[in-house]
């Protein structure tokens, strides 16, 4: 495999300029195209559920410190794993239904009383997911990347898991190899194996790649497949 770290150092590579400048087409065209779907899915949001349309949480982004690098230089003076930045979801979830505090930041579980009936429907076909082609354009995150987890359950996952700090040289994307390959998390287990397939992707990572996996991110969204 490809040294990660190496191979992410650098954001000025010609491959890293040609996969950002696709994933801002992509996220430009599919806001366009998503607009009026995600004007429907606001009002409906808004008529089902008390409270705000939109949910926004704190997630851990890209680290770009250099290898080996601590924390604390010119950069940060606490080492979080990567830049912090908000991510936009359609709520999906009750009002006080968790995830706004540090001991509240656990996954969601099948059948989860959470979840409002509109929520339920939004998150079976990952439309729940259509705000953050915003951060892709705020260039937060990309299309195509490991997904970007809480502060404190990345925290417990990084003293958890080997390697699992590796996945913060990339930007985080909507989708991903581990996306399309496995079901949403449900326990540590399930993390360790996403991992593998987050250090693979990072390890061949290309446009190329990235079209590939935007491909299989359709047929995986219409059959519903490892979502709830």
């Amino acid at each position: 495999m490809v040294d990660v770290l190496t191979r992410t150092a650098s954001p000025a590579q010609p491959s890293e300029t040609l996969r950002r400048t696709l994933n801002i087409v992509v996220a430009t065209v599919g806001v366009v195209l998503a607009a009026p779907l995600m004007a429907l899915i606001a009002l409906g949001i808004k008529l089902t559920s008390p409270g705000p349309i939109f949910f926004t949480q704190t997630r851990i982004g890209i680290d770009r410190r250099n290898p080996g690098e601590p924390a604390g230089n010119n950069r940060r003076r606490s080492d979080g794993g990567g830049k912090p930045f908000m991510i936009y979801k359609f709520r999906t979830m009750a009002m006080n239904g968790g995830g706004s505090n540090a001991s509240d930041q656990v996954w969601a579980q099948p059948n989860d009383p959470r979840v409002t009936p509109i929520g339920r429907f939004l998150r079976l076909y990952r439309l729940d997911e259509l705000p953050q082609l915003l951060n892709v354009l705020r260039g937060e995150m990309d299309v195509v990347g490991p997904r970007p987890e809480q502060p404190a359950i990345f925290a417990r996952l990084r003293a958890q898991i080997e390697r699992y700090q590796e996945r913060q040289r990339v930007r985080p994307g909507i989708t991903g190899l581990a996306q399309v390959s496995q079901c949403y998390d449900s326990s540590v287990d399930d993390v360790r194996r996403k991992l593998q397939y987050d250090l693979q992707y990072i390890g061949r990572q290309s446009v190329l790649e990235d079209m590939r996996i935007m491909l299989r991110t359709l047929p995986v969204v219409v059959g519903k497949q490892g979502a709830w």
